[in-house]
């Protein structure tokens, strides 16, 4: 039983930390970090050892989504994925009509 012990404590630490990480350390945000530590608190109590398996290994795979929801959205921003480009594509197509000595003509905006 004292590898499960280890094991529930590293996945609680590492829990708390992608939820502080992520989701703030704001007084508005403790609901997730006193739902996790209930939860953890209330598992030390079962005696079924397959239950508390299954939401050690829950708690580690909701770890894991968070860490890469977070990290994709990161990336994303990095490629400027979310910005809106229509600008530059505008800008870009006068430049090339205008490299062959045509203009594009004014789009109407109501």
């Amino acid at each position: 039983m004292g590898s499960e012990s280890l094991q529930a404590v590293k996945v609680y630490r590492h829990l708390l930390k992608a939820v502080k990480n992520h989701l703030g350390k704001e007084e508005s945000q403790r609901h997730f970090r006193d739902f996790i530590t209930q939860e953890f608190r209330k598992n030390i109590e079962l005696s079924d050892l397959s239950s508390i398996r299954q939401k050690i290994r829950l708690a580690h795979d909701y770890t894991f989504l968070l860490n890469s929801v977070h990290h994709h959205k990161d990336l994303l921003f990095s490629y400027n994925i979310a910005v809106d480009r229509s600008e530059e594509m505008k800008r870009t197509l006068g430049k090339s009509a205008a490299s062959v000595g045509l203009q594009l003509p004014d789009v109407y905006q109501p």
